[in-house]
């Protein structure tokens, strides 16, 4: 069975039902954490894939946390090997500021909670996004933003407050600002901890969980077939984008 490299940043951004998704597709994951002390890999090429999780660090600040410098190497290693990555949130923000874009604090404060993002004309082309709803519900958890892509990244999903809210890098490699991967008790974890930032943002925590918690199978019925794409992706029955060279 083919294998994805998975790095999370800390314990409450697991894989989430991506441990249900792929392995059914699949894709067995191969998950590291090196916020528990364990050793990242030197190099992607003995895995098919590369996912990278969520978490509370800073894309733009390696400081944030000792592995960042390194999960950017392994990402743009892989982006440049032609191997499919996916990045959700702060993992997104990761490939983002590995290939050249640039992450910085939210100007417009957090974005929290089930939320709509918009489908962009270039995703109806992309063998992974095409099928995705024009307005689909996500999950969004986050204080900082992408705030402008790589350079030559096709924007894929946008919102009105943070318009880089999905992208593709080259041929394979996929960054998302949302999550699509979270079970209840992962939400209502995030809400219990981040309690007070919650609530400095005009925002209940509980109610903000437990809305999100609604539309989960909503979720799940739309984005477990993208996950299902990326899948085919690795295993290579998914055709790959090929941009017009003019």
């Amino acid at each position: 069975m083919l294998r994805a490299l998975v790095i999370t940043h800390t314990a409450s951004e697991s894989p989430g039902t991506l441990s249900e998704w792929l392995p059914a597709a699949g894709i067995e994951l191969d998950v590291v954490e090196p916020w528990k002390g364990e050793a990242l890999p030197d190099r992607v090429t003995d895995h098919d894939a590369l996912i990278v999780m969520g978490g509370p660090q800073q894309a733009y600040d390696d400081g944030s946390a000792p592995w960042l410098r390194h999960t950017k190497e392994l990402l743009r290693a892989a982006v440049a090997d032609g191997l499919p990555v996916l990045g959700i949130c702060l993992g997104g923000q990761l490939l983002a500021e590995a290939m050249g874009g640039r992450v910085r604090a939210g100007d417009d404060g957090p974005e929290l909670g089930a939320r709509l993002v918009s489908k962009r004309d270039a995703a109806l082309d992309d063998p992974v996004f095409s099928d995705i709803p024009l307005s689909p519900v996500v999950v969004q958890w986050h204080w900082d933003e992408i705030a402008e892509l790589p350079p030559g990244a096709v924007l894929l999903a946008a919102s009105p407050r943070y318009a880089n809210q999905a992208f593709r890098v080259g041929t394979k490699a996929y960054g998302l600002q949302f999550h699509i991967e979270t079970p209840p008790d992962m939400v209502r974890g995030w809400a219990a901890a981040d309690a007070d930032g919650v609530r400095a943002a005009g925002l209940d925590p509980d109610l903000v969980a437990e809305r999100a918690v609604e539309v989960l199978p909503e979720i799940e019925e739309v984005w477990r077939p993208f996950v299902e794409r990326f899948a085919a992706l690795v295993r290579g029955e998914t055709r790959t984008y090929l941009p017009v060279v003019s």
